[in-house]
Order: C-alpha cells, then structure tokens, then sequence
C-alpha cells in the first residue's frame, strides 16, 4: 500500500489509491486495511480539494494548492453534480445540494461507495433489504432502517457495501452542503448497474425500523444540474499512456 505523498493534491493522492485498490486489483474484493485506507483519504478532502469554495466570494486561502478559480457553494441553485473522474472500475464526483433540496431515495447496486459530507447538514434516511422479490418486473421488498437522522459537517467518512451500510438512501439539504462520492464500480445501465429509485410504506404492523419498499419511475421533478470540475487537475493512468 502506498504512502501518501505530501507534494500532491489530496484529489491526485485519493484518484491514486482508487485506482489501486479497485482498478489494479478488480478481481480481488477489497480487503478491510483498504477501505480503511480509503475512508482515511476521503475523510481528509475538503471543498476546496475539489474547487468548491463553502464560505462564499472573497474567502481568503485556505491552501496553496486552492485553484484560483472556484464554485461557490453560495450560488448553488439546484442539486448539482461535479464530475470528478470515472473510469470502468470507479468514479469520483460531488453532489453539492441548495437549502431545502431533496435527493430521494435510491440506491447503489453492487458498489462499494464511500461518502463525505464537505460541509453543511443533511437530513438521512437509510435502508438495507431484508428481503426483495420482483413484482411486474419492479423490485418490491422490506428493508431495514440503517439511519434516520441528521448528518452535519464535520463527521465521519461513511461506507457502504452492496447489502450493508445503508445501501438504499435520500437526503434532504438543512443548510447548502456538499458530498464527495467514490463509488466502485461506477452506475452502468448497459452493465446491470441502474440507478432506481424507491418509494416507501411503513406498514404499522412491522415492528419499528422497518418499511416496505417499492420500485418507482425517475421522480419527474428530479432535476441534478452539471458543473465544471474547477479542482486542482487530476493525472489519470490513460495521462501518463499518452
């Protein structure tokens, strides 16, 4: 396992490790020292690692590395995704949310994803199947109840794995926030890999924590923007190729 080279961008030091333990090594699930390795580098990034300025126009330096050029979490109107790096075998990539916005729930089937709250607070609800079973070819079941709170920045690096952790998750924006996201392997239509979203039924006679979820169609007013990825450059595997 490599050490951390402290003359680079902690986006390069995360893209490096990533590309070890998931593209290096993809026919060896990950072993617990690395995602332990992982989790400790993701939990290091702040906004600013990834061109995000949380703090609005005219905040002084934090770094000198911080691009000169930022997003300000301040402008940020509707849920918007920054497009970090994706290959094949993971993607990197924040979603920065407006006061008020709502993710609804979805899920991540068959990653491993490890997220940080950047800044700001969340309001969470996470689930993991208990049992599912397709009804008219759309997945119906009952899950578990993995979280039902609120997350606020700092905390700690969260992960989860295809049937644990809380697999099946929304959000809701209490203050403009962010999330860094690694997911591996990345969302992939063509290879089984969609993005589906859920509704949900408490049903009174479960015992408490448990919900019947549902299969639902894209919710229409979902809308996730696109921004620019303004962070320090990231020097891919295909870069040095080239």
């Amino acid at each position: 396992m490599a050490m951390e080279d402290r003359s680079r961008t902690r986006v390069q030091t995360l893209y490096d490790a990533c590309n070890e333990v998931f593209s290096s090594h993809k026919e060896q699930l990950p072993t617990f020292q690395q995602i332990h390795w992982l989790k400790t580098l993701v939990g290091s990034m702040e906004a600013v690692d990834v061109g995000i300025d949380e703090f609005g126009p005219g905040s002084p330096p934090s770094s000198p590395n911080r691009p000169k050029e930022l997003i300000s979490s301040q402008e940020v109107s509707k849920i918007t995704y920054i497009h970090v790096h994706e290959c094949d075998d993971f993607s990197m990539g924040v979603f920065c949310f407006p006061a008020g916005a709502t993710f609804p729930l979805h899920d991540h089937p068959g990653m491993t994803v490890l997220s940080k709250l950047l800044y700001g607070s969340l309001y969470v609800k996470a689930y993991d199947w208990v049992k599912v079973e397709e009804s008219n070819a759309r997945m119906i079941g009952l899950a578990g109840t993995v979280m039902d709170g609120v997350m606020k920045s700092p905390c700690e690096t969260s992960v989860l794995f295809p049937r644990s952790g809380g697999n099946i998750h929304s959000f809701t924006a209490l203050t403009p926030c962010a999330i860094l996201d690694v997911l591996s392997p990345p969302y992939s239509e063509e290879l089984g890999r969609p993005s589906t979203y859920f509704l949900e039924y408490p049903i009174p006679s479960l015992p408490a924590g448990y919900v019947v979820l549902e299969e639902r169609d894209l919710p229409e007013d979902l809308e996730v923007a696109g921004a620019p990825y303004l962070g320090p450059p990231v020097v891919t595997v295909e870069d040095d190729l080239s």
